[in-house]
């Protein structure tokens, strides 16, 4: 039963040119750039300015030891299984049976699903926050036509997409990085960070609770797994390593938040 669901999931195994993604395009790129999504762009900031910068640095501990737990048991059972085509779908299925599998990866979809229309929703609150003035139905019309266009032509097309983005979040970063410098002669604001903060717009969970979709998103490269080159070992370098990296981020983030502005802003 499971080779013929594993067949018609993998019409191209044979086909050597499909595989073709390594650890670092087929896994670290997708996951790193799900997880640097809108949250932090939108939500960071707030979460520094309501916990305070040890509370910040708290939550973002926590999530990600959360993301981290849920990449190691990805990765231990993606080193002891032939993993083929469907992402999660195919581990689940090998380590608990089709039933299970089915049964978890149905709502998976549909989360995955929903997570577009979430990044759409943020995308459109930022471009606002900048061009007041566009509608944002037009806007989030727009973006969503953009994001099927790059799914319809084909996932080699969807691949090569993440390094512009790629070059825009890390510039991004970049840009965040100079806020602490001194730019044509003036000096930016610098504040002693605030290490508790007063949690004026909820408790520690709540606040928890809006960030924790910020570090999601550690199962973007497990759903290459049909077009990896090695499955078993591009799955677990290139998603831990994601999680890693996002973790650093973040936190200096959370830093950089504290000492540029005060709680209040």
């Amino acid at each position: 039963m499971w080779s013929r669901v594993t067949a018609a999931l993998r019409p191209a195994a044979s086909n050597g040119a499909v595989r073709r993604f390594g650890t670092f395009d087929g896994v670290f790129l997708p996951t790193l750039l799900t997880i640097l999504g809108a949250v932090m762009y939108l939500r960071t900031g707030w979460v520094v300015g309501n916990a305070g910068l040890l509370g910040a640095w708290a939550i973002i501990l926590l999530a990600n030891l959360i993301t981290a737990c849920t990449g190691l048991s990805i990765s231990t059972v993606a080193t002891n299984i032939r993993v083929g085509a469907g992402g999660s779908f195919s581990i689940i299925s090998q380590s608990l049976g089709l039933e299970v599998g089915g049964s978890i990866n149905v709502p998976f979809y549909l989360a995955q699903s929903i997570s577009v229309a979430f990044y759409i929703f943020a995308f459109a609150e930022g471009w606002q926050s900048i061009f007041p003035s566009h509608p944002a139905v037009l806007v989030l019309f727009a973006v969503f036509a953009i994001c099927c266009l790059v799914a319809f032509v084909s996932v080699g097309f969807a691949a090569r997409m993440r390094y512009p983005i790629l070059f825009i979040v890390t510039f991004s970063l970049f840009s965040v990085l100079l806020g602490l410098f001194p730019l044509f002669g003036q000096a930016g604001a610098v504040y002693t960070p605030t290490l508790i903060g007063a949690f004026p717009s909820g408790s520690f969970w709540q606040i928890f609770a809006v960030f924790f979709p910020a570090v999601t998103g550690v199962l973007a490269g497990v759903n290459m797994s049909g077009t990896l080159a090695q499955p078993r070992r591009n799955i677990p370098i290139g998603t831990m390593a994601a999680v890693a990296v996002s973790f650093v981020i973040y936190m200096a983030l959370a830093y950089w938040a504290a000492v540029v502005a005060t709680p209040q802003e």
